[in-house]
């Protein structure tokens, strides 16, 4: 298949298209999903093509819709929700859970809920406490989800022509400064196995496992430690839910070290997830004890002078890698303000 340079938005509005063309059952509903702006233009073309018939705006009514999306999958049909927040599901976690997540299980695999669920996490000034909470982990805690987290252009594409595909709900979280990020994507459909991590760079010395917007921070790190003579290898989870285990734990045999970057809280979230399961699988290869990036536990603030001190990024992953290759300690990393990378959008205003 021919590849083209895209951004991260081009490649998941053209998996829009190619998954309605395919799949008659498919629609999507969500509040801005038809309005000129497109949700950060993802959904531009698939609402030229599809609406108003199959892509359509809804009120303000998160729970309801939910639960209208839920009954539609079980009748057959496959709806694709959108959020511009992660925040607003909150709103509709009865219909997702108790709902969404357990209905193939009570009816003995009779009824299953095929079901995507697309939500943004924001960050950058005028985001603050309700507009930016990365809450995967909370959804990776229900038995019944997958939760799939793209990093890049390729990734987006794949994961979410799987998404369209999968008999199942699917939570799929992006993060916004993902979206103009660029690069090859093949021209016809493809799919991204759920439960398949990709290392996105190989190295000797340390493994970084990162989700989301962490994996481009994960590889600038490696890119500076390189310079430094330490090796370090970069897997992408791609999905939380399933996780592969068998690729971070075969890296982390290779390399005896481990930091985990996430874009949640650092208690009872991700990073710590995955710590655990890597010392109950393979903890006697570790040289050193795991290291975790991730946010402090507090709500996101809105001036962009404390943004930078409560994001972690670049620094802190570089800072964690030296002290681990090097010395082994189990000090926490270098709590200095990052500045963010070039990565991020660079006139973004907030909050949408």
């Amino acid at each position: 298949m021919m590849a083209r340079t895209l951004t991260c938005r081009e490649a998941l509005s053209e998996a829009f298209v190619q998954g309605f063309e395919k799949d008659p059952t498919l629609f999507m509903m969500g509040c801005g999903v038809p309005d000129p702006k497109g949700i950060f233009g993802t959904t531009l073309e698939v609402t030229k093509r599809f609406a108003p018939e199959r892509v359509f705006d809804i009120p303000l009514a998160e729970n309801g819709i939910a639960g209208f999306a839920v009954g539609a999958a079980i009748a057959g049909m496959h709806p694709v929700v959108v959020h511009q927040r992660s925040d607003f599901l909150l709103l509709a976690m009865d219909q997702i859970i108790n709902h969404a997540a357990k209905w193939k299980y009570m009816s003995g695999g009779q009824l299953p809920v095929p079901l995507v669920i697309r939500s943004i996490v924001g960050r950058g000034w005028g985001q603050a406490a309700q507009h930016s909470q990365n809450l995967h982990a909370l959804f990776a805690h229900i038995p019944g989800l997958y939760v799939v987290l793209p990093s890049d252009a390729y990734d987006a594409k794949g994961l979410m022509l799987t998404s369209l595909k999968v008999k199942a709900p699917v939570i799929f979280i992006e993060h916004r400064w993902i979206h103009e990020m660029t690069g090859e994507v093949p021209e016809g459909p493809y799919e991204i196995p759920f439960g398949q991590a990709g290392i996105k760079r190989q190295g000797s010395d340390i493994t970084i496992v990162a989700v989301s917007h962490m994996v481009s921070d994960a590889l600038k790190a490696a890119a500076l430690l390189e310079k430094e003579g330490l090796s370090a290898e970069v897997c992408d989870l791609r999905t939380l839910v399933p996780l592969d285990w068998e690729t971070v734990c075969a890296s982390v045999k290779k390399t005896g070290r481990l930091i985990v970057a996430d874009t949640g809280w650092r208690s009872f979230g991700a990073s710590a997830e995955i710590a655990a399961g890597v010392y109950e699988k393979v903890g006697t290869c570790l040289k050193a004890p795991v290291r975790r990036i991730a946010l402090p536990d507090a709500p996101t603030p809105c001036s962009s002078a404390l943004e930078k001190m409560y994001y972690p990024g670049v620094d802190h992953i570089v800072a964690a890698a030296r002290d681990l290759v090097r010395t082994g300690k189990a000090q926490h990393a270098s709590a200095k303000p990052h500045v963010p990378s070039a990565s991020a959008p660079e006139k973004f205003l907030g909050p949408f």
